[in-house]
């Protein structure tokens, strides 16, 4: 089958061949051209017109041309209807019909402002389009925090925001189990921030940040983890069994220039010249 519409797509034109190819006919032909050229171009290609008026695949009250396919070709499949409000959402300007439209228009806009090669185009939504099927299929419930640490370290706030009388003079409980999880954790890469932790526990980072503070030598929690991962990677410096890259891989860095940048702050030199002074000094000790 050959399909037509108009050129320069951004969500129905791009949704509707995805459809076509993951449930209709997997060897769709689809033509890109101007709005004026639709009707002519489709008898000269043998070419079905879709997403334009007054042809059948278009839309129809408040349905977009992606709701027609679905019920033209009697498409059952949940994660394809999930994706229809999604779509039908972000094609009509009515984000408040699914929390995920505003994020696909966002998307669609960016690519083909980013493409300006129509089939390119339709090459790179067949990727969104995959994702987002994927997602309503199997992911809906997956949520972006979802290691065991992260979880725990969420449980330890709550227990604390739970708790009702609060000993001014005596950390609590909370903050010497969070931090004991932390050092056990320090040689993974941290990457759960306060403020995901206050969009989870719906309370103002700030508070947060000030609470936590409080029973961590006054550092704010970036500054915590990076104090423990640097003296993580001083313990690893006194044997020559890893190099600097490895040390930074191990402590959680991205790489070692982000490693080399935060050891000088808060050392004062460089990694590999704090190491070699290290190391003279225990072959001196020893001698």
């Amino acid at each position: 089958m050959k399909w037509i519409t108009r050129e320069k797509p951004k969500i129905d034109r791009i949704a509707c061949p995805w459809l076509i190819k993951r449930f209709i006919d997997d060897e769709a032909e689809f033509f890109y051209v101007p709005f004026e050229e639709v009707l002519p171009q489709s008898k000269a290609l043998d070419a079905i017109p879709f997403d334009v008026p007054d042809v059948e695949f278009t839309h129809y009250d408040d349905r977009c041309t992606f709701d027609y396919f679905i019920e033209k070709y009697k498409i059952t499949d949940k994660a394809v209807h999930i994706m229809a409000a999604i779509v039908r959402g972000a094609d009509t300007d009515r984000h408040d019909m699914a929390s995920q439209a505003s994020g696909l228009w966002a998307i669609s806009a960016g690519l083909a402002h980013n493409m300006t090669d129509d089939y390119v185009l339709l090459e790179a939504g067949f990727v969104i389009y995959d994702a987002l099927y994927s997602w309503a299929k199997f992911l809906q419930q997956e949520k972006h925090t979802q290691s065991p640490f992260e979880h725990l370290l969420l449980d330890v706030f709550r227990t604390y925001l739970n708790q009702k009388a609060n000993r001014k003079n005596t950390p609590p409980a909370w903050a010497e189990e969070l931090k004991n999880i932390i050092q056990d954790q320090i040689d993974t890469n941290l990457t759960l921030s306060l403020k995901e932790i206050a969009q989870n526990l719906d309370v103002h980072p700030s508070y947060l940040s000030r609470e936590f503070s409080k029973y961590f030598e006054d550092l704010s929690f970036g500054e915590y983890i990076r104090k423990l991962r640097i003296e993580k990677a001083i313990q690893l410096m006194q044997t020559p069994q890893y190099s600097l890259t490895e040390i930074a891989y191990l402590t959680g860095f991205s790489d070692q220039s982000h490693f080399t940048r935060i050891f000088k702050q808060q050392i004062g030199k460089s990694p590999s010249l704090f190491r070699k002074n290290l190391l003279k000094s225990h072959s001196d000790t020893r001698s």
